[in-house]
């Protein structure tokens, strides 16, 4: 339910609640045209809010007249790349009966003109292509996006992800225009109001997980701006704004690099975290070779650790704590050599991981000795006179 402003009253109060999940300032719905959308999109952030959309469609075909879809083509995938795999938006407006135009570039590309007449709103929702000002001029009521994070904090392409490794408890959705010149950076016309909505089980909460629960939020900030007619100018600015000094965390797009264990700085709380939001991560190690006679060589190879718990310190291990990242196997075995043998690593704040699992760079996952012995990364022969009881290998992890 809602109220409109007395006489004198303050449209521009900082933050005004009027839904569940999402302000804005200005109350009034605003009049517009049967909206003629061009939804861009590709994942099921994106799907959420083209389902609600369409849903609205069929309720109010005199609100929403039509929807057409834009998504990227497929990417040929697979051995001899003979497998197409379409982006999951692509099904889900297949099954709407929507129009679908899959473009790679908005370069001599133009929307279709419809027998109502032109598109007249752009919605482009965790789409990846930036829509240029020729197809935002194009259309009356200019463009919207939903994001998935209390803009302007976790601008860029991986908010779900920065959230999640920054280690919050709480997030939440805006809607926002469509800016000519650079990505999240338009008006914000509604948001979740501040602090958020609670992120559950932060500490073990995955990518999915955060993925599921903000989908559906951002599909009701989205229909709901359009039943008031947010995007209608003049629009209102119903963002939040950082105070002097607070940080905002850039939510840059996720590369290999990020997966790659810092043993130097990082933290098991750090290594476990990123483990459980990026997957698996990854280390360089030496390994040897050499041929008959000849001294051995050694060369970097990447390993992968698929499978790693923490877990309680071995007796007498405490010395390969000073090496952070420098793995070692623990007792010898009078008669079978490898028998009850593990991999073991410090971290930086002294927690002690089994590696349980691991994918030497041209090698199969396998048993961490097993994957560490094939490789050369560890002497077999010292293993039979190990110092102490534990056996470190050629160089710590890099």
């Amino acid at each position: 339910m809602f109220f409109s402003p007395g006489p004198g009253a303050l449209c521009g109060y900082r933050r005004v609640a009027l839904f569940p999940s999402w302000t804005r300032r200005c109350l009034a719905t605003k009049a517009y045209d049967p909206l003629r959308i061009l939804f861009c999109g590709s994942d099921e952030f994106s799907i959420a809010s083209l389902k609600a959309l369409h849903e609205e469609h069929v309720k109010r075909p005199d609100r929403i007249a039509s929807i057409d879809v834009v998504c990227r083509p497929g990417k040929r995938v697979g051995r001899g790349l003979k497998t197409v795999r379409d982006v999951p938006i692509k099904a889900a407006a297949s099954d709407l009966s929507l129009p679908i135009h899959e473009i790679d570039t908005f370069r001599g590309w133009t929307p279709p003109i419809l027998p109502a007449g032109p598109i007249n709103l752009i919605v482009a929702v965790s789409f990846g292509l930036f829509v240029p000002p020729r197809i935002l001029n194009g259309a009356k009521y200019g463009g919207l996006n939903v994001h998935p994070s209390l803009l302007p904090d976790f601008r860029g392409p991986a908010p779900l992800h920065h959230t999640l490794l920054a280690g919050r408890t709480t997030t939440g959705v805006s809607l926002q225009t469509l800016h000519l010149k650079h990505f999240d950076h338009g008006t914000v016309l509604a948001q979740t109001p501040l602090p958020g909505f609670d992120i559950p089980s932060p500490t073990t909460c995955s990518v999915p997980d955060l993925l599921n629960l903000v989908s559906p939020k951002g599909a009701e900030i989205l229909v709901e701006g359009i039943r008031q007619g947010l995007f209608v100018p003049p629009v209102e600015d119903a963002g939040w704004r950082a105070s002097e000094g607070e940080v905002l965390i850039h939510a840059a797009k996720i590369k290999p690099e990020d997966r790659h264990i810092d043993w130097t700085n990082w933290s098991f709380s750090e290594i476990n975290r990123r483990n459980r939001v990026l997957g698996p991560l990854w280390s360089k190690s030496l390994v040897a070779s050499s041929t008959p006679g000849e001294s051995p060589t050694f060369q970097q190879r990447r390993v992968i650790f698929t499978s790693f718990e923490e877990v309680p310190l071995l007796k007498g291990c405490d010395k390969f704590s000073l090496v952070p990242g420098l793995p070692f196997v623990n007792s010898t075995h009078p008669v079978e050599p490898r028998k009850g043998k593990d991999v073991y690593v410090f971290t930086r704040d002294g927690k002690l991981i089994k590696i349980n699992e691991m994918k030497v760079e041209g090698e199969r996952n396998a048993n961490a000795l097993r994957a560490a012995l094939k490789a050369r990364m560890i002497g077999d022969r010292t293993l039979y006179s190990a110092d102490e009881g534990y056996t470190p290998f050629y160089n710590p992890l890099s």
